[in-house]
């Protein structure tokens, strides 16, 4: 079936868009993005789907993670290097300390938009409120809280592009260049290893794989698995715009792809059954996603399967659950127990970020570490009582020691996030605080298996 055009997907109303004062430029703008080169290759996709279907079976668990929002002055190599790094890092925990694969997707080259609750924000300026179109991310509009700022600006969409492209050509780059090999786990930690509690005790489990290479070399075994990794990369597909321009026919099977990601979802805000995000994803051959809040019932879980996944194909369609810590409990067994009666083959993920953020006293906006625990907690032992598979988390995340997340090892309170707080929307963990969530989950892992 042909992947409906861009005019269809907007007469059926879809939430979250920008509002865009040109439609003309707008125009223009997609026209040039349908001759950009694709960002990734429908066989990569498919190679995710295998993958994913691994974990769908509950063979193998997914680490997926990465910013909240992307910023285009984030694109360095040195931030680029520090979240693959983390992600390495805690691949590396999970995998060793919980003997189960683990599927690595970033949360990377391509997260530039955000859905908000509001279309506008208002602030004191000089003692007057003053209201504006709100942050929907640099791939729609500026963080400066200014009238010229807040325009959308469909320019934007050229730049999510070119900033994908270079963070992706990064990340292949350092995976090509050897820096995902299993003998740099040391490497990975030489810079805090020496006053963090998770970094020693990452330190002690790199001498433990050390000795187990050590040993399969001298046994004559040297698998391409210690020197490379797979790594894919994912992002929310929001922007109608950006995702159709990018969706292609695959050269071997004509079949539609979203070459702007290996893995995209649609998130809590756009999964309408009816809506514009559900049919286009409907139509193309990637792994998706569909985040799932409190709200969600379990008659609307089976009605999106259907829609996104009339095949039933393992490793297709991951729902990935949002609840918050104190929600969790309550709200995921009868989700789970009724897709699973319906023979639905989907991977179950946990997002235990989203439903447990707050507002400082500082006016900060924040998480606490126990509660981000606290849900992944409870996401495994929901599956472990109905006997199905935690399959995997989807984190927000920084490789860079930022001042975010109150709690963890550091012991972070709120009077501290003003230290070094440098996200543009949600608050994130950071190295340390990463690291220790590894070590967590891998116990959990530990005691399922």
């Amino acid at each position: 079936m042909d992947v409906p055009s861009l005019a269809a997907l907007h007469a059926m109303g879809p939430a979250q868009q920008p509002a865009y004062p040109d439609p003309v430029a707008v125009d223009d703008v997609v026209t040039r993005l349908r001759s950009a080169r694709p960002l990734v290759f429908a066989g990569e996709c498919d190679q995710l789907r295998e993958r994913l279907a691994a974990v769908t079976r509950g063979e193998a668990f997914l680490l997926q993670g990465g910013d909240c929002a992307e910023t285009f002055a984030g694109v360095t190599a040195d931030n680029t290097r520090n979240k693959l790094r983390v992600l390495l890092q805690m691949a590396v925990v999970l995998t060793y300390a919980a003997s189960v694969p683990v599927v690595k997707l970033g949360r990377l080259a391509g997260q530039y938009a955000k859905p908000r609750s509001s279309d506008a924000e208002t602030r004191q300026v000089d003692g007057a409120p003053v209201t504006l179109p709100a942050y929907r991310g640099d791939a729609v509009n500026g963080f400066d809280f200014t009238p010229g700022s807040r325009v959308p600006d469909p320019e934007r969409l050229l730049e999510v592009h070119r900033t994908s492209a270079t963070t992706l050509s990064l990340i292949r780059a350092f995976i090509a260049g050897g820096y995902a090999d299993l003998r740099k786990v040391h490497h990975w930690n030489t810079d805090f290893v020496a006053d963090s509690v998770a970094g020693q005790r990452y330190e002690a489990m790199a001498n433990e794989v050390d000795r187990a290479m050590s040993f399969m070399a001298a046994i004559g075994a040297d698998p391409d698995e210690f020197h490379e990794v797979d790594f894919h990369i994912s992002h929310e597909a929001l922007l109608l715009e950006y995702e159709h321009a990018l969706t292609r026919h695959d050269s071997r099977s004509g079949a539609p792809y979203d070459l702007s990601g290996h893995f995209v979802w649609i998130g809590e805000r756009t999964r309408q059954l009816d809506g514009a995000h559900v049919e286009l994803l409907s139509h193309v051959r990637n792994p998706i996603g569909v985040k799932l809040g409190p709200t969600t019932t379990p008659d609307d879980a089976i009605a999106l399967a259907a829609r996104l996944n009339p095949a039933n194909e393992p490793g297709r369609l991951t729902f990935i659950t949002r609840f918050g810590a104190g929600r969790i409990r309550d709200g995921l067994p009868d989700l789970v127990e009724k897709v699973t009666a319906a023979g639905l083959a989907v991977a179950w993920v946990c997002d235990p970020m989203h439903g447990n953020t707050f507002e400082a006293s500082s006016g900060y906006k924040t998480r606490r570490f126990d509660d981000v625990i606290a849900e992944v907690q409870g996401f495994f032992d929901v599956h472990h009582q109905l006997g199905t598979w935690p399959g995997g988390v989807h984190v927000e995340l920084t490789g860079d020691d930022v001042t975010e997340c109150v709690g963890g090892g550091e012991e972070l309170l709120e009077d501290d996030l003003a230290t070094r707080y440098e996200s543009v929307c949600d608050p994130r963990l950071n190295r340390v605080q990463s690291l220790e969530l590894a070590f967590l989950v891998a116990e959990m892992l530990r005691a399922r298996t």
